[in-house]
C-alpha cells in the first residue's frame, strides 16, 4: 500500500505528490495519536482474539475501497478510517507479546522476529510491486494490502490469546489517560519519547519523499521508487537479525541512542546525494538505523509497567511516538515541495539531533529499576510495607503505578 499510495498521489497531484503524501500520512497520525488511547480504555476488558479479528476485518473491508479513489480528499478520508482500525489493533496485538513470553531474553527475540516480519514485507512487498508494476496498474496493487488483512485475521483465528490481566475499576477519563500519565512519569520513557522524535524526523524523509526524489529528481519510474523502498526496509531487516545478540551483550540505551545517531547523520548526508544508487546506499544505511533506534522500545515498556498496565502504556507510545510523525510528515513534505529537498534534508536532521539531545538528557545513564524510596504517606501496616520494608525506607524494582506515582528526586 506505501508504494501504491504514492503512485496515487503522484498520479493525482504530479510534483506536489510529497505535500498530499505527507497530509494524508498527518491524518493517519491524527487517528493514531486520538484513537489509540481511546480504543484501549474502551477495549481493555474484551475477549483481544475478537477484538483484533474484527479490527482486521475493517482494515480489510476500507482497503477494498482504496483502488477507486479519484479525488484526494477522497485519499483523506479513506486512509483516516483505515488507520483509526489500526490505531485500536496494534497496540492490542503489541501488549500481548509480553504476556505470551514472560521471560526477558525470549521477549527481546520476539520483538526482533516481529521487527523482521515487518522488515520482509518491506522489503518483499515493494520488490513484488516492482515486478507487478510491469504488468498491471498501480491500482491493482492494493489488492496486497486487503488480502494481508484478511490473512492477518485468520492466523490469529488460528491461535489462543491470554485474556487482559483483571485491573482495578476505573472511570473512562481514568482509563483513557492512565498510560499517558504512567508514560511521562517514567524518566526511559521520556527518553524514548525524544528517541521516537528523532526517528520520525528521519523516516519522514524517507516515507514522505522517495517518490519525488525518485521520479521528480532522478527522472526514474515506479519500479526505481520501489526499489529505494525497499532498501531502507533491508537494512532495517539486517539490524533486526543482529540485535538479539547485540543486546544481550549492551543496555537499551546506548544500542538505541547510536541508532538515533545514524538517523541524523543519514538525514543530513541526504543533502548531498546525487545520484540514485547513493540513495539506495544511503537509504540501506539508514533503515539499519531506523531498526536499532526503535526495536528495543517493548522491553522499556515492558519494564515499566505492571501486566494490568501494559496495554495502557503500549498504547501511550502508540499515541505518542506518532504524535512526532503528525509533527515530522508534513514538515517534510511542504519543505520538499515549497523549499527544495536541502531545506527538507537540514531541517529534518536538526529536529532529529534535538530528539537525540533530549534523549540523552532525560533517560538516566544507569537507568536503575531497583530504586530506593519511602512511602510517608502509607500506613506502617499496609501490605506493601510489609512486603518490602518498613517506614525507613526500602527499595525493589520500580514501576509508576497507585503506590507510586513520581520518579524518586534525584533518580
Amino acid at each position: 500500500m506505501t508504494v501504491a499510495l504514492g503512485l496515487l498521489a503522484y498520479e493525482l497531484a504530479g510534483a506536489d505528490a510529497g505535500a498530499v503524501l505527507g497530509t494524508a500520512l498527518a491524518i493517519k497520525m491524527i487517528a493514531y495519536v486520538g484513537v489509540a488511547p481511546v480504543a484501549q480504555a474502551f477495549t481493555d476488558r474484551l475477549p483481544r482474539r475478537s477484538v483484533l479479528v474484527a479490527l482486521d476485518l475493517v482494515r480489510g473491508a476500507i482497503a477494498l475501497c482504496l483502488p477507486f479513489v479519484t479525488e484526494i480528499w477522497q485519499i483523506y478520508l479513506l486512509i483516516f478510517l483505515l488507520q483509526a482500525a489500526s490505531a485500536a489493533f496494534t497496540p492490542t496485538f503489541q501488549a500481548t507479546i509480553p504476556d505470551i513470553l514472560p521471560k526477558e531474553e525470549e521477549y527481546t527475540r520476539a520483538l526482533s522476529l516481529s521487527r523482521l516480519a515487518y522488515d520482509l514485507e518491506s522489503l518483499v512487498s515493494p520488490m513484488l510491486a516492482a515486478a507487478l508494476l510491469s504488468v498491471i496498474s498501480f491500482h491493482s496493487l492494493f489488492a496486497g494490502t486487503v488480502v494481508g488483512f484478511f490473512a492477518s485475521a485468520a492466523l490469529v483465528l488460528s491461535v489462543r490469546l491470554p485474556s487482559p490481566q483483571p485491573a482495578a475499576r476505573r472511570g473512562v477519563w481514568d482509563r483513557t489517560t492512565r498510560g499517558i500519565r504512567l508514560y511521562l512519569a517514567t524518566p526511559r520513557l521520556r527518553g524514548l519519547l525524544a528517541i521516537s522524535l528523532a526517528v520520525a524526523a528521519a523516516g519522514s524523509m524517507v516515507i514522505v519523499n522517495t517518490v519525488v526524489l525518485v521520479k521528480a529528481g532522478f527522472g526514474l519510474s515506479e519500479p526505481q521508487v520501489a526499489l529505494a523502498l525497499a532498501a531502507f526496509g533491508a537494512g532495517s531487516m539486517v539490524a533486526a537479525l543482529t540485535l538479539p545478540r547485540l543486546l544481550d551483550r549492551l543496555s537499551d540505551r546506548p544500542v538505541m541512542i547510536a541508532g538515533a545517531a545514524v538517523l541524523i547523520v543519514g538525514t543530513a548526508a541526504g543533502i548531498a546525494v546525487s545520484s540514485y544508487g547513493a540513495l539506495l546506499v544511503l537509504w540501506l544505511i539508514m533503515g539499519f538505523g531506523y531498526s536499532v533506534a526503535q526495536t528495543p522500545a517493548g522491553r522499556l515498556l515492558r519494564r515499566s509497567a505492571h501486566a494490568e498496565d501494559r496495554p495502557a502504556i503500549f498504547a501511550a507510545q502508540f499515541a505518542l511516538s506518532h504524535a512526532c510523525w503528525l509533527i515530522c510528515y508534513p514538515l517534510a513534505g511542504y519543505l520538499g515541495a515549497r523549499a527544495g529537498m536541502t531545506a527538507a534534508f537540514g531541517a529534518m536532521a536538526i529536529i532529529g539531533l534535538i530528539g537525540l539531545a533530549l534523549a540523552w538528557r532525560l533517560w538516566p545513564a544507569g537507568d536503575p529499576t531497583d530504586v530506593a524510596h519511602d512511602h510517608s504517606s502509607l500506613p506502617v501496616d499496609h501490605p506493601h510495607l510489609r512486603e518490602h520494608g518498613g517506614m525507613g525506607g526500602h527499595h525493589h524494582p520500580l514501576v509508576i503505578d497507585d503506590l507510586h506515582r513520581r520518579w524518586p528526586v534525584g533518580l
